[in-house]
């Protein structure tokens, strides 16, 4: 069975905007055997540019059905059915919201005419509902109204059905798996299980239901396949923080090792980068084994890793290979003789001068500062999540409550500790670049600026 939707809106955003119009049509495959469409009472205004729109005004929703009132049929006529919509998403997360609202989960398969259309009619100029309908044939009548663009989907809907049935019958045969109906639409980590209750796969997702449906509708790969087969219970962890879920799903992989997470199971950072200040006041950087109580630039899984980055700071910052280690002779380097080397391995280049590069190169390894905390989203609207960065190297993370961030120590006394590897310092850096207005504490002031 399937129930075509289309809805208007007082905007485009769900967080803020309301429903104003719903229309449903349910499909058995071949006919249309029942409908159901209203106007519905925002309980806010309409702008005036979607009145122009869409033709729906104030006065006409003023005595229209609140949301609540509506409910319960909504519920009852698409119960066991597929949601099906042009763009379908837009559609289902307003009334999905509408639904959060009076504390109800409702939860739908769903099937995007606007994909299936792509795939099965290849070509067409533009796969907007109109310029489409029109280069089909279709009419649509009282167009932005949900009333004609459901009815118009429903058109376009039985047209796909002709084209090739086995594509859509595979796509509504499909059920929301059980064991993820209690998973929350938030960002988090979450795990698959199996049997036995060991982990198989971890991931991370802004929205871990959809993350998870995605997992039990892929049937494209063997793996896909397989890891759907052997799952046989889902947990999570709500994170609230994109970051955190990027830091914790590192570690976590790290630690359990899922069979189904091979690319991402290294867990030994044994070679490391360090600094150090030879006899002639020269700043050396060297590779060797990661050692408790000495601190490293940087981590790697192997040597080779560990030289290649060394090689290529030596070519980026024109250092001396023999005082980066990479060179075994008394005399002066090979990169000396064809002027890549400014002569500090024979003593021709000051150590200030020499050491200016070789810090800027460490910097690029690292942070721009040393001793910070960042301070992101957390798992509800009084809470903060904390992730903590010192000698710049990563603590940890953990939550507070948002009144008590400008307390260094209730920050520092918040955190739960985690390993530092070259992976979580990859991830703290990409996700600074990525968000440059991420707020940042440091241990002496705190500033809102990006690092």
């Amino acid at each position: 069975m399937f129930a075509i939707i289309d809805v208007e809106t007082t905007g485009g955003s769900f967080v803020n905007e309301r429903l104003t119009e719903i229309s449903i049509y349910l499909h058995d495959g071949e006919k249309v055997v029942d409908e159901f469409s209203t106007l519905v009472n925002p309980e806010q205004p309409i702008p005036y540019m979607i009145t122009r729109l869409t033709g729906i005004s104030n006065e006409m929703v003023a005595g229209a059905p609140h949301f609540y009132e509506v409910a319960r049929k909504i519920v009852e006529m698409t119960e066991g059915a597929t949601l099906v919509g042009h763009n379908v998403a837009f559609d289902y997360t307003f009334i999905r919201h509408e639904f959060r609202r009076l504390g109800y989960n409702y939860r739908r398969p769903t099937i995007c005419t606007v994909k299936l259309s792509r795939k099965l009619l290849p070509g067409m100029t533009s796969y907007s509902l109109g310029k489409l309908c029109r280069q089909l044939g279709i009419e649509i009548q009282n167009r932005h109204r949900a009333a004609g663009d459901a009815l118009a989907t429903t058109r376009l809907f039985e047209l796909l059905l002709k084209t090739e049935p086995s594509a859509i019958e595979n796509l509504s045969g499909y059920k929301i798996p059980e064991m993820i109906m209690e998973v929350p639409e938030e960002t988090g980590v979450y795990y698959l299980h199996d049997e036995n209750g060991r982990i198989i796969y971890i991931g991370k997702s802004k929205n871990m239901f959809e993350r998870l449906l995605q997992h039990f509708r892929n049937n494209e790969t063997v793996k896909a396949v397989e890891m759907q087969s052997r799952t046989a219970s889902v947990s999570y962890e709500h994170t609230g923080s994109e970051l955190v879920a990027l830091l914790l799903e590192s570690d976590e992989i790290k630690k359990h090792k899922p069979v189904y997470n091979r690319a991402q199971r290294r867990s030994f950072f044994s070679f490391c980068l360090f600094d150090y200040y030879d006899d002639e006041g020269y700043h050396r950087l060297t590779i060797g084994y990661q050692l408790d109580g000495k601190l490293p630039i940087t981590c790697f899984t192997s040597m080779a890793h560990a030289k290649n980055y060394l090689y290529s700071l030596v070519d980026r910052f024109m250092l001396c290979q023999k005082l980066c280690g990479l060179y075994d002779s008394p005399d002066a380097c090979f990169q000396f003789g064809i002027k890549q080397c400014r002569g500090a391995c024979i003593g021709q280049e000051s150590p200030d001068e020499y050491n200016r590069r070789v810090d800027a190169a460490i910097r690029l390894s690292g942070f721009r500062h040393q001793d910070f905390y960042i301070i992101e989203k957390g798992r509800n609207q009084d809470e903060a999540a904390v992730v903590k960065i010192e000698a710049g190297r990563y603590c940890g993370f953990g939550y507070l409550y948002k009144n008590d961030i400008a307390d260094i120590e209730q920050l520092a006394n918040c955190i739960k500790p985690y390993k530092d590897n070259r992976d979580t310092r990859q991830i703290i850096k990409n996700y600074l670049k990525k968000h440059p207005r991420t707020k940042i504490i440091h241990s002496n002031t705190s500033i809102r600026k990006d690092l």
